[in-house]
């Protein structure tokens, strides 16, 4: 009861903003270029559907965000590990790490587009640079959460560096690193749209531009909702991923 509960009210909230939205765009009589219908987005959604253009910008965006999830992830997690097994590497790259990412990605961008091209290679490396931070940390505060008197157990258990990483590091861990990769997915997509609106040719933040440039409102909306739609859809995966794996808890 209590998720179909949460599902109602969900839908509840979704029809509200659509009722809301139309009162606001009927009462003020804006054009459609300032605030369109409901109904406005809704055809030029199916439009973009049945000329394949929106399936085709959304397979860019969606291969850019795979791609970098992936790259940020596992760079992160490795030197997340090192960094907190590792003090000597703490003390030196940390304020390396911070610094790089005390520049915003809007305006290191345009410099992995020097670097990179022009290509999806440069819209993975934004991708990936934005997710790379929070998984680092939630990395190196998930493993320092672990409890001295644990490895104190598996060490009376004879157990290998690999048993006590897959056995009790992981485990403890996993609570915190759930948390910072689902922060990392949202953000994921932010990067993937930073990178298309630097320099793309092809992609859901590529249309953003187009739609802006052509005063195509509604087309703007489609795109925005997709970019949203494929944001909630990374966090309940993440969500649904976490409750499995955190079933032990």
């Amino acid at each position: 009861m209590k998720g179909i509960a949460r599902y109602l009210a969900g839908l509840l909230s979704v029809i509200t903003i659509l009722a809301l939205w139309k009162a606001i765009a009927w009462l003020g009589q804006y054009p459609s270029f300032i605030l369109p219908h409901p109904e406005e987005v809704a055809r030029r959604f199916w439009l973009a559907i049945a000329d394949g253009s929106l399936l085709f910008h959304a397979k860019v965006t969606l291969l850019e965000i795979g791609a970098g999830l992936s790259l940020g992830l596992f760079s992160a997690f490795i030197l997340g590990y090192l960094l907190a097994k590792i003090p000597f590497l703490e003390f030196y790259l940390t304020p390396l790490v911070v610094v790089s990412q005390s520049m915003p990605v809007v305006a290191l961008a345009p410099l992995l587009v020097i670097w990179f091209g022009f290509g999806l290679a440069s819209k993975i490396a934004v991708c990936a640079l934005t997710v790379f931070f929070p998984v680092l940390v939630g990395t190196i505060v998930g493993l320092r959460s672990v409890e001295q008197e644990f490895y104190d157990l598996m060490r009376i258990l004879r157990a290998s560096r690999w048993q006590v990483f897959w056995l009790l590091e992981l485990p403890a861990a996993l609570p915190i690193l759930m948390g910072s990769i689902k922060v990392g997915v949202t953000l994921s997509v932010i990067g993937a749209v930073v990178g298309e609106f630097v320099a793309a040719d092809r992609g859901l933040g590529f249309l953003v531009n187009l739609a802006r440039g052509l005063f195509d409102t509604p087309l703007l909306f489609v795109a925005l909702s997709s970019l949203a739609a494929i944001a909630i859809a990374l966090y309940l995966g993440v969500a649904l991923l976490e409750k499995k794996l955190m079933r032990w808890r």
